[in-house]
């Protein structure tokens, strides 16, 4: 049985106890009206209607159960299903199913309360909403539709359903939450009530007070145990590509994820480590090996790819593609327009998904004080690679990291990006750029202080970079920062 009938089975006796009597939040009728306009109505007032509503039908005019045959269910569902996606605005999805009342076959049709309100006529203004009075529908007042959108939220796509409506039982089937406590290093809920609590709180599921509710976007995309048991999330997994050589001609390998994001994370992070080619370094004496790019780059570029998507972008999720001399690491949808190319190192931090952001900070797995590709550059710079490639289309988002370079192999854009991303890094340091730090971060020597010297007015001339004090007319001591600063 599905979780609301429970409620709905309580308000169809009280209506039909003696003296028999509609509800506001349940109405039965012995057949479909010919009257769409009219049905539409009652579909608009349930939807504005704290908790939504029921219809009943197989119930006579005397409140009598009849019961309705196949034929009957098909096509009233079928009907009321078009009216509800097409004759209202925001549109409407009910959910049914079919049950034994005093031995009649009733047909159950639950109308969800609408979070954007008020619901009402589509092609028509907000004066065509219609609410529940005294058992019966009318068209709401001003003041009415006034009161509606005062209770009315635009919802965000981490609190839309991911799911049906499912039974209490069926959510730990759906989502695992135990990676998540030891995130947040905090003890195990220890009844099944207490998880479902923390879920709730967590705003990955949504309780119905008729009993059962609804996975959110946000639980699935976190913790979901099968992110192909939702159907718009299943595309959303990430992909992991690794190729033979410099471009995509040949595929050596590939990988596609299949949990959510949160509790998968830890693991993407060590496939894809396990993937990258590896050096010797010396480290206190002994020889070690390690990976040619920082895993802190890594995992700040991997992380933004996932909690700044573009979820409204169906057929794509976010790829990590790996050649034998770079790592690109994209994600649907464009740049937001308040940012620039430019200005990401150090900026404030603006997501489109906000919660899904918050909870990956929470989480440990990612910042959200615009100080992530901060430490990546840096991280960059350590290793002495080539600089952080951004990279922005109509609907995606590209960052791609290379693999080590000396100077002289580097292009004249590269040189030019490198010397503008260290000024960045050393102004959010509480410093500035001269030419010793310059030749440090490009790994050159003392002797190629000119050429560097060269790149440094090359990069004022391109308006990247400027003098931290113009009044300082010495070359050999002088400080840049960046242009905006």
């Amino acid at each position: 049985m599905k979780a609301w009938m429970t409620k709905a089975l309580e308000l169809l006796r009280a209506s039909l106890e003696p003296p028999k009597h509609e509800l506001n939040e349940l109405d039965w009728k012995g057949a479909l009206s010919p009257d769409k306009k009219r049905l539409t109505e009652h579909l608009s007032a349930f939807a504005n209607q704290p908790g939504g509503g029921y219809l009943v039908f197989g119930v006579d005019s005397a409140g009598t159960p009849s019961g309705v045959d196949e034929k009957t269910v098909e096509t009233t569902v079928n009907q009321l299903a078009n009216l509800g996606r097409a004759g209202l605005e925001p549109p409407v999805a009910l959910d049914h199913t079919v049950d034994d009342y005093e031995s009649a076959r009733l047909l159950f049709v639950h109308v969800p309360e609408s979070a954007v309100k008020p619901v009402h006529l589509r092609s028509k203004g907000l004066e065509d909403a219609f609410i529940r009075s005294g058992g019966t529908t009318r068209k709401a007042s001003r003041q009415e539709i006034g009161t509606l959108m005062l209770n009315s939220r635009t919802p965000r796509w981490e609190d839309l359903h991911a799911s049906v409506l499912l039974p209490d039982r069926e959510f730990a089937t759906k989502l695992n939450v135990e990676p998540i406590f030891k995130m947040l290093e905090r003890p195990a809920t220890t009844t099944h009530e207490e998880t479902l609590a923390w879920m709730a709180g967590e705003r990955f599921i949504v309780r119905e007070p008729a009993g059962g509710g609804y996975v959110t976007n946000l639980g699935a995309i976190a913790a979901a145990r099968k992110l192909a048991d939702f159907t718009d999330l299943s595309r959303k997994a990430v992909r992991v590509v690794v190729y033979d050589g410099l471009n995509k001609a040949t595929t050596k390998q590939e990988q596609e994820g299949t949990k959510g994001y949160a509790i998968s994370f830890q693991g993407l992070m060590q496939f894809i480590m396990s993937l990258l080619p590896q050096s010797e370094v010396i480290e206190q004496a002994l020889r070690k090996k390690r990976t040619v790019y920082p895993e802190i780059a890594l995992r700040e570029i991997v992380a933004n790819a996932l909690i700044h998507q573009d979820f409204s972008i169906t057929g794509a999720g976010p790829l990590v593609e790996i050649f034998d001399d770079r790592i690109e690491v994209s994600n649907p949808g464009g740049l937001l327009p308040s940012k620039r190319l430019d200005r990401l190192i150090g900026t404030q931090p603006e997501s489109r998904n906000e919660q899904l952001a918050r909870a990956f900070r929470r989480y440990k797995i990612c910042e959200e004080r615009g100080s992530g590709l901060l430490k990546a550059g840096l991280q960059i710079e350590l290793y002495g690679l080539p600089p952080i490639e951004f990279v922005a289309g109509p609907n995606h988002f590209k960052v791609t990291l290379y693999s080590p370079r000396t100077f002289a192999k580097m292009s004249a854009k590269e040189r030019l990006e490198a010397c503008y991303q260290h000024a960045v890094l050393k102004y959010y340091s509480d410093s500035a750029m001269t030419n010793t730090t310059l030749r440090e971060r490009l790994k050159m020597p003392e002797k190629q202080r000119s050429m560097v010297s060269v790149l440094i007015q090359e990069a004022i001339d391109k308006g990247l970079v400027k003098s931290a004090d113009p009044e300082n007319k010495s070359k050999k001591f002088a400080e840049y920062v960046p242009f905006w600063a």
